[in-house]
């Protein structure tokens, strides 16, 4: 019985290969070492096998989630490439038209979707400022003293 422990562990360990969430690691470490208790005591029921399993895989799942959320999790604070751009000027590529859902300005050598912020339509060529981000859209404004 312990070589099903050794293949799921195995097994789960290619899942968490192929997803790497860090979730299917921990069932295959507890079907490892459940494996481990079967080998050692051989004569242990099915029942037992899988409540040691279960333990192990919930106890190390939640004992080790908060160190993985912090070695993998994004910070609270930390900036997209869309909102370093803040402040500074783009030209639009494509006319900005918030009714249409057009729109698209180049900064720094990246094109992003766009949307004016008053709702006034801004026509390709124009100089604007990137005013702020919503959703993965950046919001601009006429740049008053590039385009006199």
């Amino acid at each position: 019985m312990m070589w099903i422990w050794f293949a799921l562990a195995i097994l789960l360990l290619v899942v968490e290969l192929a997803t790497t969430q860090f979730v299917s690691i921990w069932f295959s470490i507890s079907a490892l070492i459940t494996g481990v208790v079967v080998a050692i005591f051989d004569e242990m029921g099915l029942i037992w096998q899988i409540v040691i399993f279960v333990v192990l895989a919930i106890g190390t799942l939640f004992a080790t989630k908060p160190f993985v959320k912090r070695i993998t999790g994004k910070p609270k604070d930390a900036k997209t490439n869309l909102e370093l751009n803040i402040g500074k000027t783009a030209i639009v590529t494509e006319t900005i038209d918030n009714i249409k859902e057009t729109g698209a300005v180049k900064i720094n050598g990246l094109v992003w979707t766009a949307r004016s912020d008053d709702g006034s339509v801004i026509e390709q060529g124009e100089v604007v400022i990137f005013k702020q981000v919503s959703g993965n859209k950046a919001i601009v404004s006429i740049n008053k003293e590039e385009n006199k």
